[in-house]
């Protein structure tokens, strides 16, 4: 019998990303593409037929804001990424990528140097990575998609530093402005971007965002070199194609920060620019930073301005672990980025400072800084507008892979109150022998917060972890930033800080707190995962409309209900890297996962297919 349809869904509950309520259904796939939908489609024409009944059907999802791009050539299926129900991924994010390929000139590694410190990634590992880029321009790029075993479908941003580095070469990109000459160069590298399919232009303004390699670790990423002028020119090329700048703010300088968000502006510039920022999230150091943003955001997309801009808002809490201080947590600060510069083996180099009186006094001022609660900077703290965003209150930095297992799960405040306890005579208030044996390494003498940490980092050095939450702690106000007219789920980060954190699975926890009050909600977080990001950054994915690309996801609603992501964050090892690396095992929630109508996720695991067939593509703007 010559079957009709390849495959048959049955009678799932369908959110078909339109934000409608949903419906129950059966959708046919037929050539990777879905050719049917409707109630009780016949089941004897189809070549498989999935039972679907108590589960949700939506479409494949996407990531917005990832460093994939980093992966995706070790490990073309991206499983990590497939398992929680994520078919499309957007990465050259935060202006770092490998569209330009290796780029390598005079000793240089421009792909080392970026990444290192910005996405905390051992350079061992961004060595692997680099040496397997085989282009050298953006069109090869998006083409070479082609030729691998692909898994999710890939859409890219032109990276600013990279851009920069290409025109004008590392050093220049990080010690002077550009000649007219090199600026009509990026420009005429961005026009045949654009012209290929490129969905925008990414750029940066962290201001912890540092080289990593000799002699500029001191220096900013290359994007950060850029006038306003040179922006608003290269952008001006972006906006006349009607793609998307990528963004973060410049938080050292806030107004400078608003003023260059102004660019999204049509009335200003002449034709509004679809501009996607980072971040929405309730910052526990400054919550209310974010509503601040957001009415920025308002104000910018209003009749007045003319502009079309989101914020990119994370579906959880914003939890990042710290190996001793290498954490991007501690770049902030002027003393530990001095030490997380330093090669990721340099214990010697490491030592040598912390045992530096010079360094240590610094140290121990920024430590304080804005919590000793006497001066204007601490008055600044209370009022939610602090100078520094790291967290430094020892009740907030929890013990996870501590070198005494005793303090596993407790805060650092609680251990260093046991062990003043115990240093003024309190023997019983040790737990176990290792705990009695590390207490008395420490000094005689009573023991304050900085110097708690600097003894850690001085007997331990990177082996012992911590986290803490940065953002939406206890997420409070996690979904009503979700559901804020001016954000996108976004901001996952998949694919960087391999040992600090792991959002691949921010997408689900959405979807969970979604639930949590209602199935409209549900409904139009579905539209926020799936459509609406689709058609802001132009792509043609996202639906389940006859003729749609057939991504599609089956969830197991229930499972989301018992689910909690802070348990199923683990840090394992990945022979892809031959590295640790922070990954998700939100288990039982995803059923099958369908990428242009082949499976490629069931049953807990990755199907055959994933990562030896090429399932998606690059996907091209426009």
């Amino acid at each position: 019998m010559t079957h009709q349809w390849d495959l048959l869904i049955s009678g799932a509950k369908v959110f078909d990303g339109t934000g409608g309520a949903p419906v129950f259904q059966d959708v046919a796939v037929k050539g990777g593409r879905v050719v049917a939908r409707g109630e009780s489609l016949p089941p004897e024409i189809a070549a498989e037929v999935i039972n679907a009944e108590g589960r949700w059907l939506l479409p494949g999802m996407l990531d917005i804001h990832t460093h994939l791009d980093l992966e995706v050539d070790l490990e073309p299926g991206l499983p990590e990424v497939v398992r929680h129900g994520t078919t499309t991924v957007l990465v050259g994010n935060c202006s770092l990528g490998t569209c330009f390929g290796r780029q390598e000139a005079n000793g240089q590694e421009p792909i080392v140097d970026c990444f290192t410190r910005v996405e905390n990634i051992p350079k061992s590992v961004l060595r692997k990575c680099a040496d397997a880029l085989t282009w050298d321009n953006t069109g090869d790029y998006l083409d070479h998609f082609g030729a691998i075993p692909l898994g999710p479908n890939v859409a890219a941003f032109v990276p600013h530093s990279m851009l920069r580095i290409e025109a004008m070469g590392l050093d220049n990109s990080i010690s002077r402005a550009p000649t007219n000459a090199e600026l009509e160069k990026m420009e005429s590298l961005l026009e045949d971007a654009m012209d290929q399919g490129y969905i925008g232009m990414s750029t940066d303004g962290l201001p912890f965002h540092y080289l990593s390699n000799d002699p500029n670790t001191e220096k900013r990423i290359p994007t950060q070199f850029a006038s306003f002028g040179e922006l608003k020119r290269l952008l001006s090329v972006v906006r006349r194609h009607n793609r998307v700048w990528q963004t973060t703010p410049i938080i050292e300088n806030r107004l400078k920060a608003f003023l260059y968000f102004t660019l999204t502006s049509g009335r200003l510039f002449g034709k509004t620019l679809k501009t996607s920022a980072l971040s929405a999230m309730e910052m526990t150091a400054a919550p209310k930073l974010s509503r601040t943003l957001l009415k920025f955001a308002k104000l910018m997309n209003s009749r007045l301005f003319k502009g079309d801009m989101h914020f990119q808002a994370l579906g959880t809490n914003f939890r990042v672990w710290s190996d001793g201080i290498v954490s991007p947590l501690f770049e902030e600060m002027s003393s530990t980025s001095q030490l997380i510069a330093k090669e990721y083996d340099d214990v010697e180099g490491r030592m040598a400072l912390l045992n530096d009186p010079a360094w240590e006094a610094e140290f121990r001022r920024e430590w304080m800084h804005g919590r000793t609660g006497g001066d204007f900077a601490s008055w600044k703290t209370r009022m939610g507008i602090p100078d520094n965003l790291v967290i430094r209150d020892p009740a907030l930095l929890i013990f996870d892979g501590a070198p005494v297992a005793d303090w596993d799960g407790e805060s650092f405040q609680t251990v260093m109150t046991r062990l003043n306890r115990y240093k003024a005579g309190d023997s019983a208030s040790v737990r176990s022998e290792a705990e009695r044996e590390a207490f008395d390494s420490f000094p005689e003498v009573g023991t304050d917060e900085a110097g708690f940490i600097l003894h850690l980092l001085r007997r331990y050095d990177r082996h012992f972890r911590f986290y803490a939450d940065v953002g939406n702690q206890g997420n409070r106000a996690t979904l009503e930033l979700l559901l804020e007219e001016n954000t996108l789920p976004g901001f996952n980060d998949s694919g960087a800080h391999i040992t600090n954190m792991a959002f691949f699975d921010a997408n689900l926890m959405s979807l969970k707190l979604a639930k949590q009050q209602s199935e409209a909600t549900v409904a139009e977080m579905v539209h926020r995962l799936t459509r609406k990001p689709a058609e802001v950054f132009g792509l043609n994915v996202g639906t389940i409309d006859i003729g749609a690309q057939a991504d599609l996801v089956l969830i197991n609603p229930d499972a989301l209900d018992a689910w909690e992501p802070d348990q199923t964050r683990q840090l394992i090892h990945r022979e892809v890297f031959d590295h640790a690396q922070m990954v998700n095992r939100s288990e039982g929630i995803v059923d099958q996962v369908w990428i242009a109508g082949t499976s490629a996720w069931e049953a807990g695991a990755a199907t055959p297919a994933l990562g030896a067939t090429s399932l998606g593509q690059a996907l091209r703007a426009g």
